[in-house]
């Protein structure tokens, strides 16, 4: 694979969890608009959704669910063609996790993210 290619791959990955960082709503609204197709969808244990609207009321909701200074950090990305996997953690600045998990990135052929299929690994009682 193109190392170019993998590094706009990487670069989209590292964007996306920054949408999950990032609390102020316009901000968030416009990572979502740079890397999240239209139409993209987001599939995991405990939610699904369908379009960029509905990703920012999903990571809304999460946000609401931890501590403001709780974030999500991103592990090693491993990507070929147009797929992309990756671990993620969440927990508090520079602490130990609390929730952790494995998701699978789908991107079209503007680079934007299409659909992702996430699995939880780490994820505290009563969620």
């Amino acid at each position: 694979m193109d190392g170019n290619r993998i590094e706009e791959i990487n670069a989209t990955i590292e964007a996306y969890i920054e949408v999950w960082n990032e609390r102020d709503t316009e901000r968030r609204r416009a990572l979502i608009e740079q890397v999240w197709s239209e139409d993209g969808t987001y599939t995991d244990p405990l939610a699904r959704c369908a379009g960029r609207a509905s990703l920012d009321a999903t990571v809304g909701a999460v946000q609401g669910q931890f501590p403001a200074d709780f974030v999500f950090t991103l592990g090693p990305v491993d990507a070929h063609h147009h797929l992309a996997r990756f671990t993620w953690e969440l927990g508090p600045a520079g602490g130990e996790s609390l929730v952790g998990g494995f998701d699978v990135a789908v991107l079209d052929d503007d680079g934007r993210i299409k659909a992702v299929h996430g699995f939880l690994d780490k994820v505290p009682a009563g969620l």
